[in-house]
């Protein structure tokens, strides 16, 4: 009976213990998870993945509404569906429409990016990397921006003027 109490008793001191440690872990994990999620970066991302779904949403709406019935025009049906264009070898379908569809809402997607993200991106970039300091000089050899002062090179060491 002794025995049986002392072994309950050290099955609840570690049980307590256990216990005790998966607190401290989870303040301290959740601690760790809340500062990841703040970081601006995550949060971005997450805004950036949920606009991006919203604009596929609006690109494939505007092919399947816009776009596919305009290749009515083409192809004499009135309500052209790219869907519903299958050709079929050996009684085995192939769904080309489909593809089709799914290409030129890539290709808009690609265009929108394009146009809209990198170029201005790039154009941003070159008008910030444009500018150079008045106190600096290029190198005549290797092309490095160098102290107006400078008489050598601190690059490849040629005498500078």
């Amino acid at each position: 009976m002794f025995l049986h109490l002392i072994n309950k008793l050290i099955i609840m001191l570690i049980l307590h213990i256990v216990k005790q440690f998966l607190m401290y872990n989870k303040i301290v994990m959740f601690k760790d998870f809340k500062k990841f999620l703040v970081r601006g970066n995550v949060v971005d991302l997450a805004v950036a993945v949920l606009v991006g779904a919203a604009f596929n949403n609006v690109i494939t709406s505007f092919v399947k509404d816009l776009i596919t019935p305009l290749t009515g025009i083409f192809t004499g049906h009135a309500t052209a569906n790219l869907n519903n264009y299958v050709f079929k070898i050996n009684g085995t379908a192939f769904n080309y429409g489909n593809f089709v569809s799914n290409l030129i809402s890539f290709l808009i997607v690609a265009i929108v990016v394009f146009f809209f993200v990198v170029q201005p991106l790039n154009k941003l970039i070159e008008l910030t990397n444009l500018k150079v300091t008045p106190n600096e000089k290029k190198c005549p050899e290797c092309l490095s921006s160098i102290p107006k002062k400078a008489t050598r090179c601190k690059f490849c060491t040629v005498k500078v003027d």
